[in-house]
């Protein structure tokens, strides 16, 4: 059987699913400790305010990104398919972290903002080998941008195109040779 997840963990995973379905509104402390389960002081034991609460998801969004350029260098396919694969959403960690540290900076969160911005600079200096000029990197991170916004967009009301399986496989192909 494994261990319950320890309640600082339980907590950040309460604040991210409410500024992921609610929106930043409604990820307020009150809301964070009842969704987690737990009392407002064991919240506070943990996070003293909400702008600790924020910065412990902005730390979690940075150790799941260190996570996934560190996996881009040992995927099967390489840096730039990894990249490509992993922009095609599946709700997994760092997707979850992604949206709730947007959901913030769509709120006006400079930290939040700043977090994001730096993400995108780990990832473009992870894939600039593999990608040398300017335009065959805008290439690449764009194509990811575009996938990762189309498949944000299929669960709501204006369904955009997310190619999977060979499909996907076919675009990974047809980017690598553009940036060669």
């Amino acid at each position: 059987m494994s261990r319950p997840p320890l309640a600082r963990e339980k907590v950040l995973d309460a604040f991210e699913a409410i500024l992921v379905d609610e929106g930043e509104r409604a990820a307020t402390m009150d809301a964070t400790a009842r969704a987690a389960g737990v009392s407002k002081g064991g919240l506070l034991y943990h996070f003293a305010s909400k702008e600790m609460l924020e910065a412990g998801l902005i730390e979690r969004l940075q150790t799941l990104v260190d996570e996934d350029v560190a996996a881009m260098s040992s995927y099967p396919g390489g840096p730039i398919a990894h990249y490509l694969h992993s922009s095609v959403m599946s709700n997994d960690p760092i997707d979850r972290v992604i949206l709730a540290t947007s959901r913030l900076a769509q709120g006006g969160n400079g930290h939040a903002a700043e977090a994001l911005r730096e993400v995108r600079e780990k990832w473009a200096d992870a894939l600039r080998p593999y990608a040398p000029e300017g335009a065959a990197l805008d290439l690449v991170m764009l194509v990811g941008d575009g996938l990762y916004f189309n498949n944000a967009l299929s669960g709501g009301s204006i369904p955009g195109p997310v190619p999977r399986g060979d499909a996907l496989k076919a675009l990974v192909a047809l980017v690598e040779r553009a940036v060669r």
